[in-house]
């Protein structure tokens, strides 16, 4: 590429980076978020409805809630409740009715009681995350509707650097799970201290003497007196709190809210380094055109570009910064036998899915999202630059101070488990 076309590419790379490229217009080209067709598990199912092959029949308590979750394959062990106001039905939603939630690898779905839609959010290896509503009025047909506005004005906002994608708080709630907005908020993921998780949630688990902010609410409960209140952690039994027969079950697991934070970071940057790359590229191919250039030259900068929106997949993949436990952790539900259980396994039958909870979260650092649809709809670009970087880090090529947390035993036995288990793999990773 000539200089001039090299210094302008450079410059883009400079003012978009780190916080340009968010401002871009996700609705213009490349990305035509709010117009591009999808391709995800709800996407897949409307299909099916609207060819009757597919049918969802609601029931008088839940409504829609049961048939979507068997249609999408998620486990009811997946509920996790949350009883602040941080959500489209708020007014639905407090101490007494919280907001329950459900989940797997491609789905994750919002069910309030009394609620007028059921939410669901589906990874999409196109657009991310996206949003839809169903209606839980049983006279009309069931027809999921695509959601932009209404859910990115949190949901794409600055908390997720402008791209659409997960959000999961720990806030200061009171007695009608009201936001204390003086005592602030936190974006949860795996890196945060146990102590800041939670606020806002109900969470039944043990985790020994470690403190956590869930069960809580500003000023005490007002039904015990001010000597009684009860303990957040350890707290195995919600009935004491509102009425858990209202629910699909008693629980909100300690684990399964681990796996939706972790989960949820990890689909948020895969998203932004799937728009990063392919706005970087729309850029280079418009440079290209304006000076001349043969189609797929590529500045250092645009290349620069991509490398630095994969590396923190990398990292984050690679469970870098995650908090550490200082005690066992455990649910009480089945979700960690039902995820362990779903596998894939090597030869030797091990697998990402398997958890630790003793002092991390799984046995073998390296996450299950590398499985999804997501991960594999990746652009080229940005998909070989991290298949590049991840096999780095396990050979032990990379020992730099980000990856000092993973032993040797660690990277040879995910190095193992991945050339067992994953499809589509480079051929370097395999000699």
């Amino acid at each position: 590429m000539s200089r001039s076309a090299n210094w302008i590419a450079t410059a883009f790379a400079l003012v978009a980076l780190p916080g340009g490229l968010a401002a871009a217009d996700l609705d213009a080209p490349p990305i035509r978020y709010a117009t591009a067709d999808t391709d995800n598990a709800v996407s897949k199912l409307q299909a099916g409805l609207k060819a009757k092959t597919t049918a969802l029949k609601p029931d008088d308590e839940f409504g829609y809630l049961k048939a979507v979750l068997q249609a999408f394959d998620v486990p009811e062990s997946s509920q996790v409740l949350v009883f602040s106001k941080t959500s489209l039905q708020r007014s639905r939603i407090g101490p007494k009715t919280p907001r329950a939630i459900y989940f797997n690898d491609e789905v994750t779905v919002g069910f309030c009681r009394g609620g007028d839609v059921v939410e669901v959010a589906a990874a999409d290896p196109n657009l991310g995350t996206v949003f839809y509503t169903l209606d839980q009025d049983s006279s009309k047909a069931p027809r999921f509707t695509r959601q932009t506005e209404s859910c990115l004005i949190c949901h794409g906002s600055s908390r997720n650097q402008g791209f659409p994608g997960h959000l999961v708080r720990s806030v200061a709630a009171d007695g009608k799970g009201e936001l204390v907005l003086s005592r602030g908020s936190k974006a949860v993921d795996h890196s945060t201290p146990f102590e800041d998780r939670w606020g806002g949630w109900y969470v039944t688990g043990t985790s020994g003497k470690q403190t956590h902010q869930g069960n809580q609410i500003v000023g005490g409960w007002t039904w015990a007196e001010k000597d009684r209140q009860p303990a957040s952690e350890n707290v195995t039994d919600l009935k004491p709190y509102f009425t858990a027969a209202n629910y699909l079950t008693p629980h909100s697991d300690l684990v399964a809210l681990m796996v939706l934070e972790h989960q949820g970071e990890a689909q948020n940057r895969l998203t932004r380094a799937a728009f990063q790359t392919r706005l970087a590229l729309h850029e280079q191919a418009e440079l290209n055109k304006a000076f001349k250039e043969p189609p797929g030259t590529r500045s250092e900068g645009i290349t620069k570009r991509i490398h630095w929106a994969c590396e923190p997949v990398v990292q984050y993949l690679l469970f870098g910064d995650e908090a550490k436990l200082t005690d066992p952790v455990a649910g009480t539900s089945d979700f960690a036998k039902e995820f362990a259980a779903r596998g894939p396994f090597d030869a030797k039958k091990r697998s990402l899915r398997e958890f630790d909870l003793k002092s991390r979260m799984f046995k073998y650092p390296l996450s299950f999202v590398i499985y999804s649809r997501q991960f594999d709809g990746l652009p080229a670009e940005a998909r070989e630059r991290i298949y590049l970087r991840l096999w780095e880090v396990l050979t032990g090529k990379d020992t730099s101070k980000e990856f000092a947390h993973l032993s040797k035993e660690d990277r040879a036995a995910v190095l193992d488990i991945v050339r067992d288990t994953k499809s589509g793999l480079p051929e370097y990773w395999k000699k």
